[in-house]
């Protein structure tokens, strides 16, 4: 590079002396330039000689730079050098190193090939061992490899069906407990803050008299009185021995009602012919059906359920001349609203939904007996017709499990009927009936395989099975306890719930002599 600017300058100085020659030349042609050209060529050489000057010192520089650039060229060339044999050095110690690996390997794959040798000479060995062994088992055991595979695996699902039944009996015992603690502490503060009376109604259908007399004309001549009075008011009148007293007979709870205050005002009165008896029913009909839709807005205001049809209020309001194991109706319709309240309340639900469902889960009973139907299903569908909000159906329509049951408002209701109707002095039955539930719940225990005894404890709320611990083993008797339990539910009407208790026992007996 240096050397090109020295030729460019040295040319340059070149063409500069020739310029400088040829104005000499021309200058030469007149005497009156020859002072003129002498000082120009007097300047020419002097720019001359600046120039060589400048070309020497360029070249100068330029052989100590090619010279400086010569040798780092040479440094750089004597360092790539000195790395290229220490990587040289590098890969060939790298060579010997893996060719030591190769040797190495080499000496272990024949040591672990004279290994597997021994390997595979001692595992023939064990298995001509095992088979005699096996052969020599089965001759003392006389026994073949299937069936004591298969008795092992037998008794192996034995000792895990057994380990399973403890773990099941644990799991549900720890499940048990929390529910029940959870489940009492939820009930009791529901039942407290409803604080609903002990004492249960009874709508009575027995007239009381002021004297026998009154039986006569109550009957009137040729039976013309008991007659018009059946007939208005579509009951049956039963005059017997009993003392000072009729007795007024209906499917119909609200005809018995319309009947009996009918029939207490005609002996107040004192008037009692055909004309006079129609008269009053038909009075005493008017009144009732006041009384009905009253108590059909009555509760439903003590219940907090606002927005349900008339109608819906005054069927509803027909609960409070019907009980049920002593119970009013109504009252347990309220009850059981408050109930689902309290509970949703607690459990994050809908209360509204709860209150609604509570209030009208038996308005089905408020039917007529000739309808078809569970009184859930038709309660159900009378709601449906006056557009109340498909979850409150849902929940009237599953409280006893006819349908499946669509919202946590469904279950709550159906606690809040459960507890309601199985709280102490709620309700009551007939010693008659008792003895049918208690004798049915023995005979269904008892038509189960294994069971030895049955008793039913507690008013017929609980039965406990013993069961022959030969035939019953832990697992089975779980399942007989739910079998029992489910068997109980298809079969049996009863209030509340009944515990089905199954108990195993095994006895060693022995005799010191």
């Amino acid at each position: 590079m240096h050397g090109l600017t020295a030729f460019v300058t040295l040319f340059v100085v070149f063409l500069a002396a020739l310029a400088v020659g040829i104005a000499a030349g021309y200058a030469w042609k007149t005497r009156a330039d020859k002072r003129r050209l002498a000082d120009v060529a007097t300047e020419a050489e002097r720019l001359l000689q600046q120039a060589k000057d400048e070309a020497r010192e360029i070249v100068l520089h330029a052989k100590d730079e090619a010279l400086a650039a010569r040798q780092e060229a040479e440094e750089h060339l004597k360092q790539a050098q000195r790395e290229l044999r220490r990587e040289e050095e590098r890969i060939q110690r790298r060579r010997q190193e893996l060719d030591r690996r190769a040797e190495n390997l080499e000496r272990r794959e024949q040591t672990l090939n004279k290994r597997q040798s021994a390997l595979d000479k001692r595992a023939n060995e064990v298995e001509r061992l095992y088979r005699e062994q096996t052969e020599q088992l089965q001759r003392i055991a006389q026994m073949t490899t299937e069936e004591a595979r298969r008795q092992l695996l037998a008794e192996v699902e034995q000792e895990a069906r057994a380990d399973m039944a403890r773990i099941i009996r644990q799991v549900e015992t720890e499940a048990k407990e929390e529910g029940e603690k959870r489940a009492r502490r939820l009930i009791a503060l529901a039942i407290q803050r409803v604080a609903s009376e002990h004492v249960s109604e009874i709508t009575t259908s027995v007239v009381p008299l002021p004297s026998d007399d009154m039986k006569g004309r109550i009957i009137g001549r040729n039976g013309r009185n008991i007659r018009a009075f059946e007939q208005a008011a579509g009951v049956d009148v039963i005059v017997d021995d009993t003392p000072e007293a009729v007795t007024v007979s209906s499917f119909d709870p609200v005809r018995r009602e319309i009947a009996r205050r009918a029939l207490s005002k005609l002996v107040l009165d004192g008037r009692i012919h055909p004309a006079h008896i129609e008269k009053v029913v038909a009075k005493e009909r008017e009144e009732v059906e006041r009384i009905i839709m009253e108590a059909g807005e009555e509760a439903a205001y003590e219940a907090g359920v606002a927005g349900l049809h008339p109608d819906v209020l005054k069927t509803l309001g027909r609960l409070k001349f019907r009980t049920s194991y002593g119970q009013n109706q109504l009252d347990h319709a309220v009850e059981t609203a408050k109930l689902a309240a309290v509970i949703a309340a607690e459990l994050g639900a809908d209360v509204e939904t709860a209150k609604a469902g509570g209030l009208l889960h038996d308005i089905g009973k408020a039917m007529d007996h000739n309808l078809e139907g569970t009184h859930a299903l038709i309660g159900a569908e009378f709601l449906k017709r006056y557009g109340v909000s498909e979850r409150v159906v849902n929940a009237v329509a599953s409280h006893h499990h006819e349908v499946e049951q669509e919202s946590v408002e469904a279950i709550i209701v159906e606690a809040a009927d459960a507890i309601s109707g199985a709280r102490p002095g709620a309700r009551r039955e007939s010693l008659e009936d008792y003895l049918k539930r208690v004798r049915a719940l023995e005979e269904i225990a008892n038509a189960f395989k294994g069971v030895s005894e049955s008793y039913a404890l507690q008013a017929g709320r609980e039965i406990r099975i013993i069961v022959r611990p030969e035939d019953i083993d832990d697992l089975e008797a779980a399942r007989l306890a739910r079998d029992i339990a489910k068997k109980v539910e298809e079969n049996l009407h009863y209030p509340g719930q009944i515990k089905v208790t199954v108990i195993r026992e095994t006895r060693a007996v022995d005799y010191a002599k």
